[in-house]
């Protein structure tokens, strides 16, 4: 293996050489990390042809190619960088943009009037790198880019998009926004079935709109994995493309009211019993809560067929249309599912297709598509099953916009889906299932992370004009009106680790970061949907300026903006931000202010060592001291707690909830858990089956909270703090 040809490679496929860690030491990544990652991507590294034809792979289409797979262009001018041979300098370059609605934009230029920007020897010829300034003014579209050199015709996707993102006009007009945050699935009401559902998130807008809310934060509502409900991690999905079924509020359903066998079968004392248990359970019992789910859904799913499609009524072409819409990945998606149910019923295997006989791995294989063939009713189950998701969460987001919301729905979008779900199953080109992504060492996690989740590879996803993120973006975006991005520093690097390697021996992968944010800004206003970035933790300076330039919120935590031993005022935050106090990822305030987080993650014996835990003691003590000055200085600090040694109480929440309201950031969340008082958080970052993540509850029913004459007066003043 030479290592001057891997060096080359890594390069070329977006694999840095180095980072500064935590302590702000600069850190070069091994030659070994590098081979195993290009090892991880499908590189022939260990066969010296292999490895300088996968070279020479790279260095055409970077190089030598004269058009990249996709150029992109933010507003109405676009410039495209060409890689023009020496021999065709001077030449005359005839270009065509086929825009989106079939109409074209023509010229001529020559190569010497494009300015260059780089030259150099590649393979033993010379390449003088250009930008050609297109003089037309182009709409916002994905178009096509033509040019015609000596004679050789070559195409590019071209993607041009607004300035920025959306921001809703109520936000253009300077409103300051406010909203409730909440893990769908903690909901108790007294009537869903075990877990939160659509219907509780009804219940929800219909108490928040009228107090001025103007959103509902969620967790990611990514499809999870009904033949293994106990999968329940909404960051881990079997595909961000689709809804997780079990947030289908099953009374709700059209067909429940025709159906007199799954009412009866509702109604039975036994059914009511299992419900009852269901409902009182402190944790969401998933596999509970899909039995008795599945139990009525298949029935009504039997009467939907009887009923609506033999012959196709009104819902019946509703549904064969919203199929129709979904084309072949929605397809592929209900097979998915229905073969996962299959092989975990008669195989006991696993759920994924990691896990299954090898001949139904392929997607588009004789096995799977014999299979959706033969049991044409199991697929369409799960085709129904998404209809039904998808309508009562389309009807959710009318109903907040129809009560005044600016904004309705607040959606998350994971940043990446489990390793074995429908989503690599069926884009397994693109992704590199012999890497996952994850973390760099830190204070609390010294030996890095990995999260378990395949990367995609840029290389391939370029190659693809980035079509699996357009549609990825697009599905999520049609729902909500601001969307957050987990982790987005992933539009600009991932932390890859080889299978079998140590996250400490992980390596920054570089992403085509100016064409997916045009790609993002596109969306973004063809949806009307505002995006915000959680951009916690380091954060890249490409990546800070990217931010502003198009338009995305940044992510803003009350708990972490300290600064020169003091907690930010609330004018010195940044205006395009969401702020809240705290987050799904961290304990609840009350946790916080009692240290009960810190006493659990030491008898769960995640400190690396005494020092990093008694520094985080020592830290906590100052600041809960520089909170409470913080509240004093803006005339908001509570009779209780007086001083930092003092119990946490409503007003001490009440009070860090009207300092953020009063910042100029425009949109601020507060934790439906800050609200109630509660201890428990709901995930504990770097546990497993430690601690129950994504199960623990809320402690109060949405009917009782309705009632809290408390609430009423906070949202009341917060209302008014925002103005």
């Amino acid at each position: 293996m030479d290592p001057t040809l891997v060096e080359r490679l890594a390069q070329l496929r977006g694999i840095g050489d180095a980072y500064h860690d935590y302590r702000g030491d600069l850190r070069h990544f091994s030659l070994k990390t590098k081979t195993d990652i290009l090892r991880a991507m499908g590189c022939s590294v260990d066969d010296p042809a292999a490895l300088t034809a996968d070279l020479r792979e790279a260095e055409i289409a970077r190089f030598k190619r004269l058009l990249p797979p996709i150029a992109s262009a933010r507003g109405a001018r676009a410039g495209v960088e060409l890689n023009i041979p020496a021999r065709e300098f001077g030449a005359s370059l005839v270009w065509t943009v086929n825009l989106e609605d079939g109409s074209h934009y023509e010229g001529v230029v020559s190569t010497a009037a494009c300015p260059e920007v780089w030259r150099g020897e590649v393979g033993g010829s010379w390449i003088t790198r250009r930008r050609l300034e297109l003089p037309a003014v182009l709409p916002p579209g994905y178009h096509e880019l033509e040019v015609k050199l000596a004679n050789v015709v070559t195409r590019c996707a071209l993607v041009v998009s607004p300035p920025e993102c959306f921001e809703p006009a109520a936000i253009v007009s300077g409103r300051r926004v406010w909203g409730i945050a909440v893990q769908l699935y903690t909901v108790r009401s007294r009537d869903n079935w075990g877990i939160g559902d659509f219907g509780d998130l009804k219940s929800l807008i219909r108490w928040l709109a009228p107090h001025g809310a103007g959103f509902i934060g969620l967790n990611p509502l990514h499809a999870l994995a009904p033949a293994d409900p106990l999968r329940s991690s909404p960051y881990s999905a079997s595909c961000r493309h689709f809804l997780n079924v079990l947030y289908i509020a099953v009374p709700l359903v059209p067909d429940f009211a025709e159906c007199a066998r799954a009412r009866a079968a509702v109604d039975d004392p036994r059914f009511l019993e299992r419900l009852q248990g269901l409902r009182s359970a402190s944790l969401v019992d998933y596999r509970g809560v899909a039995e008795v789910k599945f139990e009525v859904l298949e029935l009504l799913f039997q009467h939907f067929r009887d009923r609506h499609l033999n012959p196709a009524t009104d819902r019946g072409q509703r549904f064969r249309a919203f199929v129709a819409g979904g084309g072949a990945l929605l397809q592929a998606h209900a097979r998915f599912d229905a073969l996962d149910q299959h092989f975990r019923a008669t195989l006991a295997t696993a759920s994924g297709w990691l896990s299954w006989p090898q001949e139904y791995r392929d997607v588009d294989g004789h096995a799977a598509r014999g299979f959706a063939a033969a049991h044409p009713l199991q697929v369409e189950f799960y085709l129904y099953l998404q209809w039904l998701a998808h309508d009562q969460l389309v009807s959710a987001q009318a109903l907040a916009r129809d009560l005044g919301m600016p904004i309705g729905l607040y959606g998350d979008y994971a940043v990446g889906s489990n390793p074995s779900g429908s989503e690599t199953w069926v884009d397994q080109n693109s992704y590199r299932m012999g890497a996952e992504i994850g973390a760099p060492p830190d204070p609390l996690a010294l030996r890095g992370q990995g999260w378990g989740i395949p990367p995609q590879d840029p290389f391939v996803m370029e190659t693809q004009r980035l079509q699996g993120f357009v549609h990825l973006i697009r599905n999520n975006m049609r729902y909500y009106g601001a969307l957050r991005l987990d982790h987005v520093m992933s539009l600009f690097r991932l932390w890859w680790v080889a299978a079998g390697d140590s996250p400490t021996e992980g390596a920054y992968v570089h992403y085509p970061l100016e064409q997916l944010l045009t790609v993002l800004a596109l969306e973004s206003a063809r949806a009307a949907c505002l995006v915000v970035g959680e951009d916690l933790g380091v954060v890249p300076d490409e990546m800070r300026r990217a931010m502003p330039e198009f338009g995305l919120y940044h992510y803003k935590v009350l708990l972490f903006e300290k600064e020169g031993g003091r907690f930010r005022r609330p004018d010195e935050f940044v205006r395009r931000a969401l702020g809240t106090v705290t987050t799904h990822d961290m304990p609840t305030l009350r946790s916080y202010w009692e240290g009960r987080d810190i006493d659990l993650r030491r008898n769960l014996n995640l400190y690396p060592s005494l020092e990093i835990q008694s520094e985080v003691v020592r830290e906590r003590d100052f600041d809960r001291a520089a909170l409470l000055a913080a509240l004093d200085e803006q005339g908001l600090a509570p009779a209780s707690p007086a001083t930092p040694s003092e119990p946490f109480t409503p007003e001490l929440a009440n009070a860090l909830h009207m300092y953020l309201a009063r910042s100029g950031t425009v949109l601020v969340a507060l934790q439906i858990e800050d609200l109630l008082g509660m201890i428990d958080p709901v995930n504990i970052p770097g546990t497993d089956e430690e601690y129950p993540n994504w199960q623990r509850k809320l402690t109060a029913d949405i009917e009782d909270m309705l009632d809290r004459r408390d609430f009423d007066a906070l949202f009341a003043d917060i209302g008014q703090a925002r103005g």
